[in-house]
């Protein structure tokens, strides 16, 4: 028997959109990169990009535990001689806070090629307004921690066990 390898117009891209108002940069983080990845279908497939868009609005309202704001630093380097740049997540925050979310998506995403085409259906924006009303996108439900339901299906009832 063969084994069946499924092709790329076999995936039907959905779009979502979730609300960062509220919610804890690595909890929206990690469903976010589940929903890139396609892991939430059953045609996941670790070698092709069967995931969907996400769109992320309000993502200058997020929350982080701890003392993270002052501890937690971006560092990057331009590849000159003293050409290294650190800013703390506050900093990060108040200028660029569609980069503090999509820097943390692309940390659980895979760190290659597929991994980049997978970030390329990320839309992030610091304010409640998004440019991609055309595609009707779904609410993504987020909800938090402790087993509570998350992803796109959150809303469907679970089967009662008897």
């Amino acid at each position: 028997m063969k084994t069946y390898t499924p092709s790329m117009r076999d995936f039907p891209r959905h779009w979502y959109v979730a609300d960062a108002e509220g919610k804890v940069l690595g909890r929206l983080a990690t469903e976010v990169a589940r929903i890139l990845r396609g892991k939430h279908k059953p045609t996941w497939t670790p070698n092709l990009d069967t995931g969907d868009y996400v769109i992320i609005v309000n993502a200058a309202k997020i929350h982080v535990s701890g003392d993270k704001l002052n501890q937690k630093m971006y560092r990057r380097h331009s590849g000159y001689p003293g050409g290294f740049r650190e800013r703390p997540l506050s900093e990060m925050m108040s200028r660029f806070p569609e980069r503090v979310v999509e820097e943390a998506v692309r940390g659980m995403l895979p760190h290659n090629r597929l991994g980049a085409a997978m970030l390329k259906k990320l839309k992030v924006y610091a304010g409640p307004t998004h440019e991609q009303a055309a595609q009707q996108p779904t609410a993504l439900t987020i909800v938090g921690k402790r087993g509570r339901p998350t992803g796109p299906f959150a809303d469907v009832p679970a089967v009662a066990q008897g």
